[in-house]
C-alpha cells in the first residue's frame, strides 16, 4: 500500500511531433522518457533486417524503469533518473526529479502509451495525450532537430524520417489504440496549462 500525491500525464506522439517542447511549457514536472532507452551495447535491443538497431520498437526501451521511477516520484515527491546521450547510444549519468507541489507530471516521449495500462493498474493515470500534426510538418520538425542534435549520420535521418512520415497516420491511430486521447500542440497545450493551474489538487489515494 502506497499513498498516490500525483498522477501521471503520459504525452506521446510521433518522433518530432513536439512533445518534449509541450512537457517543458507546461509548468508541470517533467519526465523524459526516452531517457530509460537501453544503452547500445545492451544484447537485448531489437535489429532492423539490416543488422541496425531499431530504437523506434519499444524493446529499444526498459520499460519497468520508467515504471518504477514514475511510482518513486508520485509517492515519494522525488526520483533519480537516467541522462541519455542519443548520439551516443548511451546513459551518461543521472538526475533528481522533484515533485514539489504539483499534482500532476508529465511523462513524455516516444514509447509513452507503453505505460498507459501500467500506470492504471497502480492508480498513477491522471491522462494520456497523443499529439498530432501534419505528418510533414512533423517531418521537417524532426529532421531540424535530429541534424542539429546530431542524433545520427544524416544519411540515417533521412531514412528514418521519411519512414516515419509513412507510417504516421498508423503509429497515431496505434497510440489511440492503447488508450491516448488524440489533440493538436495547441489544445494540448490548452490542456496542460488547465492541470499546471490546479496545484496539488489532484485528489490522493492509495494502491
Amino acid at each position: 500500500m502506497y499513498a498516490v500525491a500525483a498522477r501521471v500525464i503520459l504525452l506521446a506522439g510521433p518522433s518530432g511531433a513536439g512533445k518534449t517542447r509541450l512537457a517543458r511549457r507546461s509548468g508541470l514536472p517533467v519526465m523524459a522518457l526516452d531517457d530509460f532507452y537501453k544503452n547500445g551495447s545492451d544484447p537485448t535491443l531489437p535489429r532492423r533486417d539490416t543488422g541496425l538497431v531499431d530504437w523506434d520498437h519499444p524493446a529499444a526501451w526498459d520499460l519497468e524503469a520508467a515504471l518504477q521511477s514514475l511510482r518513486e516520484l508520485c509517492t515519494t515527491g522525488a526520483t533519480r533518473a537516467p541522462v541519455y546521450d542519443i548520439s551516443a547510444n548511451a546513459r551518461t549519468g543521472s538526475q533528481e526529479l522533484v515533485l514539489g507541489t504539483a499534482g500532476y507530471v508529465v511523462a513524455e516521449g516516444i514509447f509513452a502509451a507503453e505505460l498507459v495500462g501500467a500506470c492504471r493498474d497502480a492508480l498513477l493515470l491522471g491522462g494520456a495525450i497523443c499529439v498530432r500534426r501534419s505528418r510533414w510538418v512533423t517531418f521537417m520538425l524532426r529532421l531540424s532537430r535530429d541534424l542539429r542534435e546530431h542524433r545520427k549520420p544524416p544519411s540515417v535521418l533521412l531514412r528514418r524520417g521519411w519512414r516515419l512520415a509513412r507510417r504516421e497516420p498508423a503509429i497515431v491511430a496505434a497510440l489511440e489504440a492503447k488508450g491516448c486521447q488524440a489533440m493538436t500542440p495547441r489544445e494540448a497545450a490548452t490542456h496542460l496549462r488547465g492541470l499546471a493551474s490546479e496545484g496539488s489538487s489532484a485528489p490522493h489515494s492509495r494502491a
